[in-house]
Parts: structure tokens; sequence; C-alpha cells
């Protein structure tokens, strides 16, 4: 079963909905059947590059017309939520950089079964470490420590690849009425916006999969049990 997940780097609902979802996901018997796809979604795509911010709340500030009082009261509260799913999210550190190239990234460890390792490791430096995830250095070292290979990086670093991709994910979100992030489409049946308790995200995914699991059984067979035998000599 496929749960895409749309999301932003420089989301912090998108990291606490990351680990809610994963800790649902735990609790299923057959996660191993789930296939989880991330998908790229800038909050600010037309970020400057060159622009610099003498920190995240001047940020905030100039771009939703608060003070910088009322921007570090807004992310106490996000902070908060954060500890509360056992992140630290360091708003007086994080470093405001567009995260198309962190996508991309985030695409290149996708083809290498890598992507929510990927996803994890950006958050991180991000929110945490208060690392430029625009910085093409800081991704190169993000992922060899995620389990790239270094020069796949840097080669694609050097290059557009995967900037295809990060822009049809943009526009599949648009055609499907995605305003926010993160959001999860379950089987492309069900859909959960934001970073909803693992509870909330558990009932969705249990529900969805027994669907899948009707039409996509273990077993492609109806089986009429009789007599056999087994590899380790038990006949019966």
């Amino acid at each position: 079963m496929n749960i895409e997940i749309w999301s932003d780097i420089m989301c912090p609902f998108c990291y606490i909905g990351k680990h809610h979802f994963e800790a649902a996901l735990a609790q299923m018997a057959e996660k191993d059947a789930v296939n989880v796809i991330w998908k790229s979604f800038q909050l600010d795509p037309g970020l400057d590059r060159d622009r610099t911010y003498a920190s995240t709340y001047q940020y905030l500030a100039e771009r939703k017309g608060l003070s910088v009082a009322q921007a570090k009261e807004m992310t106490a509260g996000v902070a908060d939520a954060g500890r509360q799913a056992g992140l630290s999210l360091n708003f007086e550190r994080t470093v405001i950089a567009n995260t198309r190239d962190a996508h991309r990234l985030t695409h290149l460890a996708q083809d290498h079964g890598l992507a929510s390792a990927m996803e994890e490791t950006l958050f991180r430096a991000h929110f945490t470490d208060g690392e430029d995830v625009a910085d093409h250095d800081t991704l190169l070292a993000l992922g060899k420590k995620a389990g790239l290979d270094e020069k796949a990086v840097a080669s694609m670093l050097e290059s557009e690849r995967y900037a295809a991709d990060v822009t049809a994910d943009i526009d599949e979100a648009r055609q499907l009425g995605i305003r926010g992030v993160p959001f999860f489409v379950v089987d492309r049946k069900y859909a959960i916006s934001g970073a909803q308790p693992p509870e909330a995200f558990l009932q969705t995914l249990e529900k969805a999969f027994a669907e899948w699991r009707k039409d996509n059984p273990a077993s492609p067979f109806e089986v009429t049990s009789g007599p056999s035998c087994t590899p380790d000599g038990n006949c019966n």
C-alpha cells in the first residue's frame, strides 16, 4: 500500500507529523507492506537563495506582517509541540533557506530506498542543528550521513537532476487541492492533513490497509489444505 507525503523541510509541523505518522506505522503488524513515497512541496519557492535573514523571527515578521516579538511567541508554541513529539526545534538557530535542492536530494535518496532517512536528516539539520540546507557542501555531508554515495550526491548537486520531479510534485499537489503541508495521501483513497496525533494516523492507516489487503491478498491463491510435507521434515 502506498502512502504519499507532501512535505517541506522548512515546515516544523512536517517534522512533527513525520514522527506522529511513524509512531502509528510502527504499531501496524504488516507495516512492511507499506511503501512511503515522499513528495516535494515548497512553502516559499520564490525565496531568494542569496538573501540572508538575521533570524527566523525576522523572516516570519516580514512574511506574515508580525513584530519580531509576535514571531517569537508564535514559534514558542510550535517548539512546545515539537518537544511533546520528542523533537528539539531550535528556532533561534534555524537558517532560512530555499529548499529546492534539499528536495532534489530527497528524490535521489528515494531512488535508493533512503528517502525517510534523508528527510529525517534534513529536518534535524534544519530545526535542531541550525544548518543551511541550501548550501551544497552541507547537503553533500547530509546525503552521506543518510547513507547515500558521496559522488552520486555531488553529481546530482552539480546538475539539475530531479528539478523536474520537484516541480511535478508541486504541480500535482496543486491539482489535488493541497494548500498546506504536511499532507498524507493513503492508497489514493484517504487523506490526512496536518500533524495529526499518532492515534488519528493509526485509525486511517488500519482502515485503508484492511481495504487494500482485501484487494491484494498476501497469497494470490485460495488454498484448500491436505496432507503435505515441509522442508523441515514434518509430514502430516
